[in-house]
């Protein structure tokens, strides 16, 4: 065939255009290239592999390779592309035997993000991991595990670190976490539930910050209340130790510790593309269009390492998630096949689990994004019961929501509480999708029965208190 539909990267951007043009357009070629032999997993369950609420690591894998090929894909693992040469429509690919020109007639960049760990030195120092890749999470596994305990070493020959000589040592007691973001706040319950003394270093004064202050506030207490050490405001100078993780040094002193975890934020793979024209904007990220198509004709690029508009500023954001990487993959891919499909806006949704307390946040929390984006930020923060008072299980239920004075319109929110309290930021989701007012938002008809929500439930209890301040103006 001619015109192959070329993908690079084999995870939840590139198989869900893979999958999808090949079901929409049976006919055509589809490649995939992936220079790991790990394709389709799940980042986000690591930290509960590591927990030991997840069994097995290839419980993380929603799709085997032997799935993806019956569909009719042609699946290339442990192929890295080296390059791309958009005037001969052409990628260059090494693979284990030999280097060759693959020709394309689309091609898709889904290459992802990789784990940063500068500035801090010392993190090429055995027994220092990033939660990125599954080699590390089989290692932490194998290495929190007791004697005796079974370990999963996956035996398909994927894990690329020695599971049974991590598992062999004394496990570790005492553990450093740089980082308080989503990462570091998973894995400080999961290294907790193993009963490491934990310690988390989160250079501004909350952990979590896109979560705003108050589900900030409301974490940095649920750490403590567990057990965790919190070093908050506190900047790590670096990792020290003689070829292995010793110590910890940092502006409030050094603390040794058997096992650090870095978790410092991620940033787009996009060298492949930087010498062709191919633009990326101020995130670092691939520009695209509402069609995930670059500035390249022909090429387009999703997931973790591209852009997309944001619901409420209608600018471009790189907010990397699963759920973004997945729908846009989907729709390039039916793109592809000849039924265009844009991708969608995103409003950086996202939810997270600090041991009992659920948070979520959505849209523009932060005044300075908001103002930066030409809004004028107004907030209030309530706390409301999750159900009614009378029946047993309520819990307090925090919102805080984010508007715009001059308009009225919803901008953002947060949530935090222990009773179902993170699924409700989809609400608030839906109403930045439908670019609602903060009064809209107060008359909408959600469900209310005594074992779900009160008759007000805490998004419209938020919704009328910041109504008022807005009424008042």
């Amino acid at each position: 065939m001619s015109d192959p539909f070329v993908v690079i990267g084999g995870d939840a951007a590139g198989l869900s255009a893979a999958s999808k043009c090949k079901r929409e357009d049976p006919d055509r070629e589809v490649v995939v290239y992936e220079q790991s032999d790990w394709i389709s997993y799940a980042h986000c369950g690591m930290p509960y592999y590591i927990k030991g609420e997840v069994d097995a690591l290839e419980d993380l894998l929603s799709l085997s390779p032997e799935a993806v090929e019956s569909r009719g894909i042609d699946l290339h693992r442990r192929h890295e592309v080296l390059g791309v040469d958009p005037e001969s429509e052409t990628v260059r690919v090494r693979g284990p035997d030999r280097e060759f020109e693959q020709s394309y007639g689309d091609l898709l960049v889904a290459t992802g993000a990789h784990a940063l760990t500068a500035p801090i030195d010392g993190t090429d120092l055995d027994d220092v991991f990033t939660m990125h890749h599954m080699h590390a999470a089989a290692a932490v596994r194998a290495f929190l595990a007791p004697p005796g305990e079974e370990v999963d070493a996956f035996d398909a020959g994927y894990v690329d670190v020695d599971v049974e000589a991590y598992h062999s040592r004394d496990p570790p007691e005492t553990v450093a976490i740089v980082g308080g973001g989503y990462v570091g706040v998973e894995m400080a319950e999961a290294f907790r539930a193993r009963g490491l003394e934990t310690h988390l270093y989160q250079r501004s004064d909350r952990p979590v910050p896109p979560f705003g202050a108050a589900v900030g506030d409301q974490v940095a207490e649920t750490l403590a209340d567990a057990g965790v050490d919190l070093h908050l405001g506190t900047a790590v100078t670096g990792l020290e130790g003689n070829g292995r993780i010793e110590r910890v040094e940092a502006a409030d002193g050094a603390v040794d510790v058997d096992l650090a975890l870095v978790g410092i934020g991620i940033r787009p793979n996009t060298e492949l593309v930087a010498d062709t024209a191919v633009a990326c904007g101020d995130s670092g990220a691939i520009v695209t269009d509402e069609y995930g198509h670059t500035t390249v004709d022909g090429i387009y690029a999703a997931g973790d390492c591209a852009e997309m508009d944001h619901v409420v500023t209608g600018e471009p954001d790189w907010v990397p998630l699963g759920l973004t990487a997945n729908r846009a993959g989907r729709a390039i891919g039916q793109t592809v096949a000849g039924d265009p499909e844009p991708v969608g806006e995103i409003a950086g949704t996202a939810v997270l689990k600090a041991f009992d307390l659920e948070c979520g946040r959505t849209g523009l929390v932060d005044h300075d994004a908001a103002r930066e984006a030409g809004f004028t930020p107004v907030s209030e923060t309530v706390t409301a019961g999750s159900r009614s008072g009378y029946y047993p299980g309520s819990a307090d239920t925090t919102v805080t929501l984010v508007a715009d004075r001059d308009s009225g319109r919803l901008l953002g929110g947060t949530i935090a509480g222990e009773d179902r309290a993170a699924i409700r930021i989809d609400t608030l989701a839906t109403a930045l999708d439908g670019g609602l007012t903060v009064a809209e938002l107060e008359r909408l008809d959600l469900a209310y029965a005594p074992p779900f929500s009160p008759v007000w439930d805490p998004v419209l209890v938020a919704a009328k208190v910041l109504g008022g301040q807005l009424d008042e103006a």
